[in-house]
């Protein structure tokens, strides 16, 4: 698959079949949960197919992880895909006063009761009161009864809808820099407060991706509306470019923290 990750092109490939099933028959199909970079290169791939299409929803509009809905080209191009289906909700709620629990501890949790990982969405962590958890729907009654214990905290699970989830929202910060050129360690290295050489390194080694996709190179162009992100440090929207005088870039941008 020309332009997909070498360790995405099982899970792309997987996407892919479903699609064309799901086109084949006039139907609507659900990936598992997947990372943005696995959903980016599998919404590459079927924008180059005929009379397919996906979108990716993982039940609410920020969300991470998520399913790519999949189905006839006129189907992507249309729907909306809140009202697809495909992504459930509980809440998990106990005292966690006296033993805060992690993200890593509700999926642990969830995980324990015998469920794959790729049919659990993002974790809404909601600090002393547990959290709200993104599934897919047919796991619901399972988590309800299975799920009863995080740490050493029991817990009450119980499904609630989407319009029930308290999505923080994002920390952003917006950020400005003149740069003798669009480069992609140029302008990273400007959003992330970093020095150049550091951040030439971090691209290097794969841990800087453009808009979800690997492979990128220091001397890599960016451009308004690309998305940056690096392993552990968050995001950085490219929002514009404009020359100056001097023929430089004034770049605006906003790093998501």
């Amino acid at each position: 698959m020309r332009g997909v990750n070498a360790d995405h092109r099982e899970a792309v490939a997987r996407i892919v079949e479903q699609a064309q099933r799901a086109a084949d028959s006039w139907t609507v199909l659900h990936s598992d949960f997947h990372t943005p970079p696995v959903v980016a290169d599998a919404l590459m791939v079927l924008q180059r197919m005929a009379d397919v299409g996906g979108v990716a929803w993982g039940g609410y509009s920020q969300a991470e992880r998520c399913r790519v809905v999949v189905g006839r080209e006129e189907m992507a191009a249309e729907a909306d895909p809140s009202q697809l289906g495909g992504v459930a909700a509980v809440e998990v709620s106990g005292n966690f006063m006296f033993d805060p629990a992690t993200h890593r501890d509700f999926l642990g949790a969830c995980l324990g009761t015998g469920i794959d990982r790729d049919k659990v969405g993002d974790i809404l962590v909601a600090g002393e009161r547990g959290a709200q958890i993104l599934v897919a729907p047919t796991l619901v009654e399972h988590l309800e009864t299975a799920l009863t214990q995080v740490r050493t905290v029991p817990v009450q699970t119980r499904a609630i809808s989407l319009d029930s989830l308290q999505v923080r929202a994002p920390q952003v910060q917006e950020l400005s820099s003149v740069e003798a050129s669009m480069r992609l360690d140029a302008v990273a290295s400007a959003g992330f407060r970093m020095s150049r050489s550091k951040m030439m390194e971090l691209i290097k080694s794969g841990d800087v991706r453009v808009n979800w996709q690997s492979g990128a190179k220091p001397s890599t162009d960016v451009a308004p509306g690309d998305m940056v992100s690096v392993s552990g440090k968050g995001r950085l929207e490219v929002k514009a470019a404009n020359r100056t005088a001097k023929g430089k870039w004034s770049v605006q941008m906003v790093r998501y923290l």
